[in-house]
């Protein structure tokens, strides 16, 4: 029997996972789960760069746990761990910040950004962050790494550090992972104001996520951006338009769609109508999700034999790298 591919992916517990992480995502996850050896991490690490409040901190971290659980994500099909669990991804940490030079990390355009929006926290973990991510990636021998396009360059650089890693010890300990790409499986969800895909970065109006209660869903829709309605017939919707008609594919029934495109082709739709419809679709969607989220939330005993059955899989695999690693670079008696 063939070797399984192993996947890794984190995510930073900065906010509430919306349509666009589970489509975008998610989804996703939920098919490699069956066909990879999966690890699934919290990057708890990751968001000390901005000092957040530790009480906030902590709920956060269970709050995406719990939308993982509720969002399908198996914790006897993969690993579902928490990063600051497994103190082997510090080490390597340490040990690939020898080979992350300064002026490639200063290179960084997610650092550069950072200089600009934060200029009073420009701190060593902000500078190194590659190195981090390059520790996540590497620990388990990943072979793919799910990565959006502001990742690929913290992507290429994990590889230059495994191959400087390999080529100084004369030893072909770390892989050099790709990236995972979903094709034609990838969805682009667009956000309500317009502005792109759905983010949490642009507004809070923008996303909808799983645990808005149904009066905070409907208020978002009826706000989201459209136009003051087609003036010609088959005329080209605005992109506002375009995104209600997008996120209508996801939650909405086919024949639903038609007749408010057909509305819009001859110049008779209603936004109000579109617009109240969208927003009873992503209730019916949501609503079996809000409430398994609350559920799991609510029972941290749950979430706590989750994340240690992710901690001691994870370890498993760490502990096997950082042996390899140690060894190669002459560490220890």
């Amino acid at each position: 029997m063939s070797k399984k591919e192993i996947v890794v992916s984190g995510i930073r517990p900065t906010g509430k996972l919306h349509l666009g992480n589970y489509f975008g995502a998610v989804v996703n996850f939920l098919k490699l789960q069956e066909t990879h050896d999966c690890y699934f991490f919290i990057a708890d690490y990751h968001s000390l760069t901005t000092h957040p409040d530790s009480v906030n901190l902590k709920q956060s971290i269970r709050h995406i746990m719990a939308e993982y659980l509720a969002l399908g994500l198996d914790p006897t099909k993969c690993a579902l761990y928490i990063q600051s669990d497994l103190p082997e991804t510090a080490e390597l940490y340490l040990l690939l910040n020898m080979f992350a030079y300064k002026g490639e990390l200063e290179r960084v355009s997610t650092f550069k950004e950072k200089v600009k929006t934060q200029p009073n926290n420009i701190n060593a973990g902000l500078l190194t962050y590659p190195a981090l991510m390059a520790a996540d990636i590497l620990i388990h021998q990943a072979d793919l790494v799910p990565v959006g396009k502001d990742q690929e360059q913290h992507l290429e650089m994990t590889r230059d550090f495994a191959q400087r890693f390999n080529h100084t010890y004369q030893n072909e300990v770390l892989p050099l992972p790709q990236a995972f790409s979903f094709g034609d499986e990838l969805v682009k969800v667009p956000g309500l104001t317009a502005q792109g895909k759905m983010s949490k970065s642009n507004s809070e109006k923008d996303a909808i996520y799983f645990t808005d209660e149904p009066k905070i869903l409907r208020k978002k829709i009826m706000s989201a951006v459209t136009d003051s309605g087609p003036t010609e017939p088959n005329s080209k919707p605005s992109e506002g338009v375009q995104n209600i008609f997008e996120l209508m594919r996801l939650v909405s029934n086919a024949d639903v769609i038609e007749k408010f495109k057909k509305a819009h082709a001859d110049c008779t739709i209603r936004y109000g109508d579109l617009k109240g419809q969208l927003a009873d679709d992503v209730e019916q969607f949501v609503a079996p999700f809000r409430e398994k989220i609350d559920y799991y939330y609510n029972n941290p005993e749950i979430l706590n034999k989750v994340a240690l059955s992710g901690q001691t899989k994870a370890k498993a695999s760490a502990r096997k790298t950082l042996d390899l690693v140690r060894g190669a670079a002459g560490l220890g008696l």
